[in-house]
């Protein structure tokens, strides 16, 4: 007779089998389209997550309801491996995120955003060439600023918007660049620059450029991974405790099996 455990952890694999096949069908899809670096930097991780869903559910479920006690051993490493792994990362992502935060702006309803207010591992993540590449080629097919210029503001109604972090740092200058406002998404430099802020000349009335490569975007990008960040290390703690239980009834199926197939070399 199935032990429950043995239907138990076979069920939950099943679910988990069901899931990586939309997932590396998205996988698949993204690289049948992908035409920019953002979309090309999606792929290749979705595609792995789909086939490492796939590959330990199948040794989960094989080993559960088919007795096979090697397949449920290399699946109970597997996860003990995933535990360990996603116990760090969540003290890391903690740790890292730890901080950095807005500063407040007299008379704006938005915050402005210093890449030297966060941790050295973010920074170098960002000023990394090829990585920020794709973190603009992101920025750029999201549409984040040319949203924001959609609504046709004037100056007073814009310094009381909300922006969020990225639109704050990578849709317009700096405050203390002290430029004109044309609209959301144009600015005019003034005919003496007094400041020392090197993203004053770093900013282009480019639709295609504004403030992309500004260190206020790339601060911007690490207040919105902080903000994600946060969320995922509870999201993950949530997932841990489930993972545990799950290890925890492969543990007693792999018990069952090895007791039932009486293997003389694992008593």
């Amino acid at each position: 007779m199935v032990k429950f455990s043995n239907s138990l952890v076979g069920f939950l694999n099943l679910l988990i089998l069901l899931l990586s096949i939309p997932v590396l069908g998205g996988g698949i899809w993204l690289s049948h389209r992908a035409s920019t670096d953002c979309e090309k930097f999606l792929q290749k991780p979705v595609i792995a997550l789909g086939v490492f869903l796939l590959v330990v559910s199948l040794a989960g479920l094989v080993g559960a309801w088919c007795r096979q006690s090697c397949l449920l051993w290399v699946y109970l490493l597997v996860m003990f491996v995933l535990i360990l792994l996603l116990f760090c990362f969540t003290i890391f992502a903690f740790v890292v995120t730890n901080k950095g935060v807005g500063q407040v702006v007299s008379g704006r309803g938005y915050k402005e955003y210093k890449l030297g207010d966060y941790s050295n591992w973010l920074q170098n993540r960002v000023n990394n060439n090829k990585n920020w590449r794709k973190i603009k080629s992101c920025l750029q097919d999201g549409k984040v600023c040319k949203s924001l210029q959609e609504k046709n503001q004037t100056f007073g109604q814009f310094i009381t918007t909300n922006l969020s972090p990225i639109q704050s740092g990578c849709c317009k200058p700096p405050s203390d660049c002290n430029f004109s406002y044309q609209s959301e998404t144009v600015w005019v430099k003034p005919a003496v620059d007094n400041s020392t802020n090197p993203d004053c000349n770093t900013w282009s009335n480019d639709q295609n450029a504004l403030c992309y490569d500004c260190m206020s975007c790339k601060a911007g990008v690490l207040a919105n991974i902080k903000s994600d960040w946060k969320k995922v290390a509870v999201v993950n703690i949530v997932f841990l405790i489930f993972l545990i239980v799950v290890y925890t009834i492969g543990c007693c199926a792999f018990r069952n099996n090895r007791r039932d197939n009486s293997y003389p070399g694992w008593k």
